[in-house]
């Protein structure tokens, strides 16, 4: 497990993914938002590769998400988009409705940035997120990542087009202690 100030990131667990899918993937309008597609329900037990993680597959590393006192699952955390010729990667994180404010993010983003400089040997991660979505931007943020740009109307979630806020953090530019 790779620990931070108040979540580990672990393995996936079987009994995890109920808990996902019935907390972030049915509800519709949070999995709208996350996922950069239409929602469609999960079908019980499927292989949805939102929740079944395929150990195969490099491109992409998913984690639960679990506070560090008392091993609670708050949510989900992933590296995907992984190139190992260019030596970078995307965060993506995905907080139970009952983790969300409690700093939790911030944490999750850094041990991510750990996980993708020091574990991984990346030089560069990447966050896309909704405009509007003021939780992810302070995250990353507190953890030296740097508007690069605004994708001007890119995402169509429930109805209508949202911009994009990427954000950026290079290797040399990251501080583990830069989270506050």
């Amino acid at each position: 497990m790779l620990s931070g100030g108040k979540v580990g990131l672990r393995a996936r667990h079987d009994d995890d993914i109920p808990i996902l899918r019935a907390e972030l993937y049915d509800d519709v309008v949070n999995s709208s938002r996350a996922e950069g597609g239409p929602w469609r329900p999960i079908t019980p037990g499927s292989k949805d590769p939102r929740l079944v993680v395929d150990d195969r597959e490099q491109g992409r590393v998913q984690f639960s998400v679990v506070e560090l006192e008392g091993g609670t699952l708050v949510g989900t955390a992933t590296l995907w988009g992984i190139d190992t010729h260019n030596r970078c990667a995307h965060i993506g994180l995905g907080l139970l409705p009952s983790s969300r404010g409690k700093g939790y993010g911030t944490d999750v983003v850094a041990v991510l940035c750990h996980y993708g400089f020091v574990v991984r040997g990346l030089r560069r991660l990447q966050i896309e997120t909704l405009a509007d979505n003021a939780a992810m931007l302070r995250s990353a943020e507190r953890n030296g990542f740097v508007r690069e740009g605004v994708l001007r109307s890119s995402a169509w979630v429930m109805g209508e087009f949202l911009d994009e806020v990427l954000l950026g953090l290079l290797a040399e530019e990251w501080k583990p202690d830069a989270r506050a």
